[in-house]
């Protein structure tokens, strides 16, 4: 049986797309059969960021009118064996899908896959409600800003309504040099106020870069470990910019 996993986190544009797609993406590289839904019914682009939106013949829309069965909705990847996607409505908005109907469709493939991580959309209105009620444990993404935090500490609250098995917290977007100089909320004091076991943490940079998901970065690979393991193995963003040689390079950063 699968874990279903909501990534979430309530505020847009913090990265819950590439951290679900990453994630995904890292795992199923290590064997393991993998799905990623998307229940961003208004702003989907999943398969865009996964470079299979030529491949899209089917959507979740399609299983629960019964126009094809669920795996035929399933688009593989091209360049990563194991990871497959299926993506939400992308026109017609009168075709309502509700959670009910997304939890069946995904409980009918749970069988035969390890994992399936549900996309979540922006905010915590019908959407929020819709991504996580399928799900049995939940990834809330935040970055580390003050406006991001609050917008995830509302998402966490009203997570705590549903019957999920674990939530755990990743950081997006870190910088080292910040963290270290007092001027950004470390991941540690994030997962504090969020009162969540820290799960991940990924640097600006790579947050920045992501193009090509078939070679995971250092800080996906732990983040994939401690999901599959339950085992806490963190990205430390701070770490090239430490000492002698790190203080040089927070120098110059600063001057640029």
């Amino acid at each position: 049986m699968a874990r279903i996993i909501v990534v979430t986190g309530g505020k847009g544009g913090v990265g819950k797309t590439t951290v679900a797609a990453a994630l995904a993406a890292c795992l199923a590289k290590k064997g393991e059969r993998t799905i990623v839904c998307d229940a961003d019914f208004g702003l989907n682009n999943i398969d865009v960021t996964l470079g299979v939106e030529k491949q899209v013949a089917y959507e979740i829309a399609d299983i629960v009118e019964g126009k094809c069965r669920a795996k035929q909705a399933l688009v593989p990847h091209p360049k990563i064996p194991n990871l497959f996607v299926l993506c939400s409505k992308r026109s017609d908005l009168q075709r309502y899908v509700s959670a009910q109907q997304i939890k069946a469709v995904l409980e009918s493939l749970s069988q035969e896959f390890d994992y399936i991580f549900i996309d979540s959309p922006a905010g915590i209105d019908e959407g929020f409600h819709r991504a996580v009620a399928p799900a049995s444990e939940a990834i809330v993404v935040t970055a580390p800003h003050i406006s991001a935090v609050r917008d995830a500490d509302k998402a966490v609250t009203i997570l705590k309504s549903y019957e999920l098995s674990k939530v755990s917290l990743v950081v997006n977007g870190c910088r080292g040099e910040l963290i270290l100089s007092g001027e950004e909320l470390s991941p540690d004091q994030i997962a504090s106020v969020l009162k969540l076991p820290l799960l991940g943490i990924v640097p600006y940079e790579y947050s920045l870069s992501v193009s090509d998901f078939s070679v995971p970065h250092k800080s996906i690979r732990l983040l994939a470990e401690s999901l599959k393991t339950g085992k806490e193995k963190l990205y430390d963003p701070t770490r090239q910019y430490s000492g002698f040689f790190g203080s040089i390079k927070r120098a110059l950063k600063r001057s640029l």
